[in-house]
């Protein structure tokens, strides 16, 4: 049977077969309540519900409430989603999980955008009847999330998106009863454990459990501080999302006004990371000639297929999870740190300021570029190449707090000379941007003939996993693209086993890129809106005068005064890095009984 009859709420409606109450409610604008139900549709990302039970329905011959997230429907079944003992329940439910959680709203970072709260608002909850003991655990401040479990309300969201998706592994539920909780391994820290701070099971916890370590009260006495000179760098991936935080739709492209805003904060200079992102396909596309061209010429130890190196949660997840390989990454720092080294030596010596007078601010849709602008090679005697970086929602807030009318500002522009970006350092903030990016300048590089269509089309779209082969003028250059950590893994799987056809091969951790980073607007599982700013980010890439990272004529001034050639001796002491085995050694003492 393809399709299934049944009652909700006295209305009759037919679903899919295999369908369940909660999708099938939905579909006719009946909201039910969930906690641990989450969902990205087409990311292939789907909780294990059925645990909170605050989706509980009646149903008709059925002895006792039916969870909605779990219960599928069956031919003329009848549902009540609004009967009073439903809802009693849901309240119950809710006394429950309230009375072993916090009374801190009104500081907790999730005040506003809580779920949890919402339900309590909606259920008109004041007071609760129940008493007794409160989990208690330590607070974890990790470089770039924080964990306070005492808030935790065991949907495992967090789990699936860490285990399923990612495949990272850090988080799982551990224990039972009440002292069951999320955690890791043997209790250690998130720095401790495998975890690549992707920031994805802070975007889907739906209470103050997993939250970002906020640098914005830093930002702020930098900005406040006179000897300081203040500069910040822009992702690409916020201008198409910013928007959002301010009740813009989704997509909205806020270049002009999200500079006008820094700029309203009372930053010195206010410049574009696309500009290093068009740095990094100089030197990043350089790399990846010069092994094609080795290899071509029949060196077989060449390191192929190159990866990308700019997602530091993905750097994080190869250098524990396939150490083997640390080799085979493009040795190019990301934009952010490509950035913070030329702001700082070339840029400061513009200005006449001395590096640890200068503070470099980062804005990034990722929660893992805090973790990166504090790892050690990034550092100059102690002082870091970006000093601090804030998340789309760390700056939302702050705009916010400026009493800063958002929607009203008039268009600015960012300063010069690191704020002039072309079509190709935009695209860095989706999956298969970067290699696209690569791909324009490479073509013209290793062939000597103009690009005409610089379009790589074959080369976009939200599937996990793609592959396209890209024609040089008769020389056929095999491309991987992989979003999601678990897709990574299957590409590094095969490069492990030397089955891998691939000269190339670029990777992001989070869903669909930089423009889904766990830093970025929440939006509860809408793929809808990943779709929209997928699309406003080509259609910046469009609107650009410039659209190749090469002929950009402030990177190109770069290179004649300071830095020589792309790959040279300078550009690898300031723009290049190493990589690390961090993969854990367990030791075992075969003495100790």
């Amino acid at each position: 049977m393809d399709q299934v009859k049944l009652i909700i709420d006295n209305k009759e409606v037919a679903v899919p077969n295999g369908t369940t109450i909660l999708k099938a409610a939905q579909q006719m604008g009946i909201n039910i309540p969930t906690l641990c139900h989450f969902e990205l549709k087409g990311m292939g990302v789907h909780n294990k519900p059925g645990g909170c039970r605050i989706c509980v329905v009646e149903v008709e011959g059925r002895r006792n409430l039916a969870p909605a997230c779990v219960t599928e429907v069956t031919e003329g079944m009848v549902v009540r989603t609004n009967s009073i003992r439903a809802i009693n329940a849901r309240r119950t439910v809710l006394e429950l999980l309230l009375s072993d959680h916090p009374a801190d709203c009104l500081k907790c970072s999730k005040s506003g955008n809580c779920e949890l709260q919402n339900l309590a608002i909606r259920f008109g909850i004041r007071e609760i009847p129940f008493e007794g003991e409160q989990s208690t655990y330590q607070l974890e401040v990790s470089p770039s999330i924080i964990r306070d479990m005492n808030k935790c309300i065991m949907c495992r969201r967090c789990e699936t998106i860490c285990n399923d998706f990612q495949t990272v592994g850090a988080l799982s539920a551990i224990e039972r009863g009440f002292p069951a909780v999320v955690s890791t391994a043997f209790n250690q820290t998130l720095a401790q454990s495998p975890c690549t701070f992707c920031g994805q099971c802070v975007a889907v916890c739906p209470v103050g459990a997993l939250t970002e370590v906020d640098h914005t009260a830093k930002v702020i006495r930098s900005i406040a501080d006179e000897k300081k000179t203040v500069v910040v760098q822009v992702a690409p991936a916020v201008r198409v999302a910013l928007g959002e935080e301010f009740g813009m739709t989704p997509g909205s492209i806020v270049t002009g006004q999200l500079t006008a805003a820094l700029k309203a904060l009372g930053f010195d200079y206010v410049f574009d990371t696309d500009w290093s992102a068009d740095l990094t396909i100089m030197e990043e596309g350089t790399e990846l000639l010069g092994r094609l061209t080795k290899y071509l010429n029949g060196d077989k130890d060449v390191k192929l297929p190159i990866l990308t190196s700019c997602c530091p949660a993905w750097v994080n997840f190869f250098e524990y999870q396939f150490p083997a390989l640390k080799d085979i990454p493009s040795t190019a720092k990301s934009p952010q740190q490509m950035f913070g080294a030329i702001a700082k030596t070339y840029f400061a010596d513009k200005i006449g300021v001395k590096r640890e007078d200068m503070i470099v601010v980062s804005v990034m849709p990722c929660l893992a570029k805090k973790y990166e602008c504090g790892r050690d090679e990034f550092a100059v005697n102690g002082n870091p190449d970006v000093d601090y970086s804030i998340t789309t929602r760390e700056l939302a807030h702050l705009i916010k707090q400026a009493n800063i009318d958002f929607a009203s500002l008039e268009e600015a522009s960012f300063d010069s000379p690191l704020g002039e970006s072309t079509g190709a350092g935009v695209i860095f903030g989706t999956t298969g941007g970067v290699i696209e990016a690569a791909c324009r300048t490479a073509y013209e590089v290793f062939t000597g003939k103009t690009l005409d269509k610089v379009d790589f089309e074959e080369l976009r779209g939200l599937e996990g996993i793609r592959a396209a082969t890209i024609d040089m003028n008769g020389t056929k250059i095999n491309i991987g693209i992989a979003h999601g950590l678990s897709n990574a893994r299957k590409l590094l799987e095969q490069v492990e086993r030397g089955e891998s056809q691939f000269h190339a091969i670029e990777v992001m951790a989070c869903p669909g890129g930089c423009i889904d980073g766990g830093g970025q607007p929440l939006h509860h599982g809408n793929s809808d809106i990943i779709k929209a700013r997928w699309e406003a980010i080509y259609k910046t890439d469009r609107s650009m005068p410039i659209r190749k990272s090469h002929e950009n004529p402030s990177i190109q001034t770069l290179y004649k005064e300071f830095l020589g050639n792309p790959c040279g001796h300078k550009s690898h002491e300031l723009l290049h890095t190493h990589y690390f085995d961090k993969k854990p050694v367990i030791e075992i003492d075969l003495d100790k009984k």
